[in-house]
């Protein structure tokens, strides 16, 4: 709807300033001033323009600006009103139908570029290499990954990194816990994926210490071990760093995830000290009598903040903004976006005010996309008890209750490969389910809704776009197939709704982007995918009464399975042509 909205908000705007100075009175209304709306009942007209706005400018209540707008607009394209305090449009369906089908042939439909030109680096996963990927980690891939496509296909040039916590006495424990039971053991002679098999001996490790409490104490002592580059402590921390590195990459490929560059916190974890130390120089900073480096952030309500410790050792706020510096360095970007769970809240309020303080003015571009956490109905996740709800354990769970579905069915033969497509209705699955509630919200992961064929989940909207593909390959022989496209014969109600819908979708890309939201995309497909299920039921299409009318809304057909394969990639859901 985004071009007759235009068109409509420079009409409406040069009737306003008319009105000014018929008035005698000052200012302009720019066409951006105008807000459109979509009225909440059809009957009402396609487009709404609310005059709250104009009322102390105009010197006039809204209804009386609204009926003076209606009688002064010229006569165009569609049909306008003054109702209370809008102006009501009513758009021409037939000259509609041609420029919307029109657009939907086009390349450019679905890029609003309303970020063209703009460079934004995307950080998101920040796995640990003591454990696997696990189902707060998928919510933080797809967020992170759908943003990203989301971001591109606004215009902007996306980089997306991922910083892989790869040190730290977390990870000795792992080590330690494998060292002393591992027996030379791998995860091929064990068949076990390398994430896991490494992830074993973290819990391994937790088991141990409750009978052990010393082991705590070895576990730091191997870390120091590790910082003081002991060859063999080394050598062990690099070959369980490669098996689970490994096993999470077999994961993100599985999922859909990839990553432009990858950190390794082994490598940035003195990053900063010598920001701190010319900070410190500079008086930004202050040493306390212990020769501990603090930062005093209390003018900011963010209290006191310790960047460097008495014995000179980084803490993370030192390491990240060290690292945020490099980036840009590396890769000079407009907007760095962090997608870390809302726990991190203040430690993100913390750095951005820091890397401020420094004087880096890309700073004020630094943004925390937050999120919440995620469950199951069982509960909370504990990875150290080894109660943790593995990704790949619950990408096998899903594609076996998909396998399942398509097995009770009997779709085996019309699928295919059936063990390929029920793998794919697992990740639409999950996908949609974990971006259709807004970030920030905490949400319960429930895999037998989250698989539903009916209703608001991933495997509906995959049904859509196997089903318009089904009829796609029933053209031949068809009323459609002898009839031309006429977009003036498309005046039906359902038509109409599908045609505004389809017509929406750059305003909806550009939305989700803007709030960094795939939710909202989310919800438009769903509308999409819903209107389109009234239109099949209302509309005869490969055998309407006349062949033009069948080819015509065929054609409409298409671009919903453009839009939909368009949209379902941005929000990282396989589409499939049959199911």
């Amino acid at each position: 709807m985004y071009d007759f909205k235009e068109a409509w908000k420079n009409r409406i705007a040069g009737t306003l300033n008319a009105l000014l100075r018929e008035a005698g009175l000052e200012g302009n209304v720019e066409p951006s001033a105008v807000i459109a709306e979509i009225p909440p009942k059809p009957e009402q007209g396609d487009l709404g323009f609310p005059m709250f706005a104009f009322a102390k400018l105009l010197r006039k209540a809204p209804p009386q600006i609204a009926q003076a707008v209606a009688d002064n607009l010229e006569p165009g394209s569609g049909t306008f009103a003054a109702e209370g305090p809008y102006v009501n449009v009513r758009l021409d369906r037939a000259e509609a139908a041609g420029s919307i089908l029109e657009q939907l042939g086009t390349p450019s439909f679905g890029r609003p570029g309303t970020l063209a030109g703009s460079r934004v680096m995307v950080e998101f996963s920040s796995p640990n290499t003591n454990k696997p990927l696990h189902l707060g980690h998928l919510r933080n891939d797809v967020l992170g990954e759908s943003i990203s496509r989301i971001l591109a296909a606004c215009g902007a040039e996306v980089r997306k990194v991922c910083i892989i916590n790869d040190r730290g006495v977390h990870i000795c424990k792992s080590m330690l816990a494998y060292r002393e039971y591992g027996e030379g053991k791998t995860p091929e002679s064990e068949g076990v994926k390398s994430d896991h098999f490494v992830g074993d001996w973290y819990v391994k490790f937790h088991a141990m210490s409750k009978e052990n409490p010393a082991m705590e104490a070895e576990a730091q002592e191997m870390l120091r071990q590790w910082e003081q580059g002991d060859p063999e402590t080394v050598a062990l921390w690099e070959k369980m760093r490669e098996w689970t590195v490994k096993g999470m990459k077999e994961t993100y490929e599985r999922t859909g995830v990839s990553f432009d560059q990858y950190y390794y916190e082994s490598q940035t974890y003195l990053s900063g000290r010598e920001e701190v130390r010319k900070g410190l120089d500079r008086g930004i900073f202050y040493r306390e009598e212990d020769g501990s480096i603090w930062v005093d952030l209390t003018a900011e309500k963010l209290d006191k903040k310790v960047l460097l410790r008495k014995d000179g050792t980084s803490l993370y706020i030192t390491q990240d903004f060290g690292t945020a510096i490099h980036r840009q360095e590396d890769w000079p970007f407009d907007r760095l976006i962090y997608v870390v769970g809302s726990e991190q809240q203040y430690h993100f309020q913390v750095l951005f005010t820091i890397l401020k303080k420094l004087g880096f003015d890309w700073a004020k571009n630094l943004y925390h996309l937050s999120y919440g956490m995620v469950n199951l109905p069982e509960g909370k996740m504990k990875s150290r008890e080894g109660t943790v709800v593995d990704a790949d354990d619950l990408l096998d769970s899903l594609k076996e209750l998909a396998l399942k579905e398509i097995r009770d069915k009997d779709r085996e033969a019309a699928v295919g490969d059936s063990g390929e497509t029920a793998e794919k209705i697992a990740l639409g699955a999950l996908h949609y389910y974990l971006l259709q509630v807004s970030p920030q919200k905490d949400m319960l992961f429930d895999p037998q809704e989250s698989l539903a064929f009916n209703g608001n989940t991933g495997p509906y909207l995959q049904y859509m776009g196997a089903r318009i593909s089904s009829m796609l390959r029933k053209e031949e022989g068809s009323a459609a197939a002898r009839g031309r496209i006429t977009p003036e014969l498309l005046g039906g109600d359902a038509e109409w709704e599908l045609l505004k819908t389809l017509a929406a979708y750059p305003e909806s890309i550009a939305a989700a982007a803007a709030r960094m939201d795939p939710s909202l995309l989310a919800a438009y497909l769903y509308e999409l995918s819903k209107t389109f299920s009234r239109f099949y039921h209302d509309c005869p299409i490969l055998n309407a009464e006349k062949a033009d009318l069948a080819a015509t809304r065929l054609a409409l057909c298409r671009g919903v399975l453009q839009v939909l394969q368009d949209a379902l990639d941005l929000i990282c859901i396989p589409f499939l042509v049959s199911m």
